[in-house]
């Protein structure tokens, strides 16, 4: 398939849905709505320089699963983490718990790259599956594509972690769930970035702020398929993920860097990534109906 420059509006080409200078992305938004024919196989530019293959990447339309996930723990590390000093009597049963978990592992991720349809005031629809907030809105705001996501600890662990009767050992087996967490998390963020996301990006979950409540987990994962099936993660009917070291979200690009911790005044949160900027909401979120 080859695109050139056309002399004429085009209604696919010229539509506030499609932009013309990202090919790519408007190709996509294309085949989302046309059957892939047989032949339509590359995209090249004017300069015959290989662009995008359908075929090659599929991701535009299913969700892909990364279930090969290296997962090594550094005993030392997580000893001192753990303070358990190297004469500890307790640094043989941590370290008996860490082959055991290293082992038995399998941190997984799954995403999907989806088009926004549509944004209104306080909210978007993203293929067909509306998300509100102002929060995320704005900070769509030039975005045409996300990355919903799910990442998680995997079921292995977490049967392995509720097996101890030990409340000790039981600390420690969650410290190492939520180890095999970031290293899926990790690993989502370097393929995403390699395969799709070149620039700056920012992600938002449902629950962290109150501007995209808990509730719009179901919205998200609607957007994601059979995760369950895929990674082994589902929700429950008070909206918790299982296994429970496990986390959801939007990745997108963006001009400016967000962090959900910007907006949150909570103190003392050991997971802060960014300082409270009170004004912020005031300043760039808060709409004129508010």
């Amino acid at each position: 398939m080859r695109l050139s420059p056309r002399p004429k509006p085009n209604p696919l080409f010229d539509s506030p849905a499609s932009v013309w200078h990202d090919a790519t992305a408007t190709v996509k938004l294309a085949l989302r709505q046309f059957p892939l024919e047989t032949g339509m196989n590359v995209i090249y530019s004017a300069n015959k320089k290989r662009i995008w293959s359908p075929v090659e990447d599929q991701s535009f339309m299913h969700t892909i699963v990364l279930n090969n996930i290296s997962f090594h723990i550094e005993t030392d590390r997580l000893a001192e983490k753990l303070r358990i000093g190297p004469k500890s009597r307790h640094l043989d049963d941590l370290k008996r718990l860490i082959n055991e978990a290293q082992t038995i592992a399998r941190p997984k991720a799954l995403y999907k790259t989806a088009y926004i349809d549509s944004k209104g005031d306080d909210y978007v629809i993203v293929e067909g599956v509306r998300l509100s907030s102002r929060v995320l809105r704005v900070n769509l705001e030039h975005a045409h594509r996300v990355f919903p996501y799910v990442a998680t600890c995997g079921t292995e662990l977490q049967e392995w972690a509720t097996s101890f009767g030990d409340i000790l050992e039981r600390y420690w087996a969650e410290i190492i769930q939520e180890e095999a967490l970031r290293a899926a998390m990790r690993a989502l963020n370097e393929h995403l970035s390699t395969r799709h996301l070149h620039g700056n990006t920012s992600s938002m979950s449902p629950g962290r702020l109150e501007a995209w409540p808990m509730e719009e987990q179901r919205n998200l994962f609607a957007l994601l398929g059979d995760t369950e099936g895929s990674i082994g993660v589902h929700l429950t009917e008070s909206l918790l993920m299982v296994p429970t070291k496990s986390v959801s979200g939007i990745r997108f690009p963006t001009e400016e860097s967000f962090e959900s911790c910007q907006l949150c005044p909570r103190e003392r949160c050991a997971g802060r990534q960014a300082p409270y900027d009170k004004g912020l909401y005031d300043r760039k979120y808060r709409s004129g109906t508010e």
